[in-house]
């Protein structure tokens, strides 16, 4: 038997196998967990721009009055709702709906006004299942716009032109 063959087959001097395991194992965990906070950067990420979308819509659609005092009071009944119409859909979407800040940028209760809201949300930089979240992450920002309806009876005319 020649001496090359021979060291082929020798296994002294072998040093892998099970202590590799655990090290694979956590390599696998750490990649899930960061697969799964990218999908809920996503998640939240389409939550808040609904969240936004609904807001303006709610706004926009929000009845007016047929008397000054009922339309003065429009304005304030249509961003409870716009504000409402937020909440319920990041609710929905089985987030804190809490955690969610809704700032109107535009909001003019007129005809041909253009309104516009910014939805923000906190997502956690690290979140391990049964036992919590960790660190201050990013914020999901989104914003919509719209335009009240020209021809809207109840809403008052405004300085734009459509």
């Amino acid at each position: 038997m020649r001496v090359g063959a021979r060291l082929r087959r020798d296994e002294q001097g072998q040093l892998a196998g099970a202590e590799a395991l655990p090290f694979g194992v956590l390599v696998f965990l750490v990649g899930v967990l960061v697969v799964a906070n990218a999908w809920a950067v996503v998640d939240v990420k389409m939550a808040v721009s609904s969240a936004a979308r609904e807001a303006v819509r709610a706004y926009v659609e929000s009845p007016g009055g047929k008397d000054p005092v009922a339309r003065a009071d429009a304005a304030a009944r249509a961003a409870a709702r716009a504000d409402a119409a937020a909440r319920a859909v990041i609710e929905d979407m089985g987030r804190d709906p809490a955690r969610l800040t809704l700032t109107p940028v535009e909001a003019d209760f007129t005809r041909c006004a253009e309104v516009r809201y910014e939805a923000r949300y906190p997502v956690p930089f690290l979140t391990v299942p049964f036992i919590g979240r960790f660190g201050s992450g990013i914020t999901a920002v989104a914003r919509h716009a719209e335009i009240v309806d020209p021809y809207r009876s109840g809403v008052p005319r405004g300085s734009a032109t459509c």
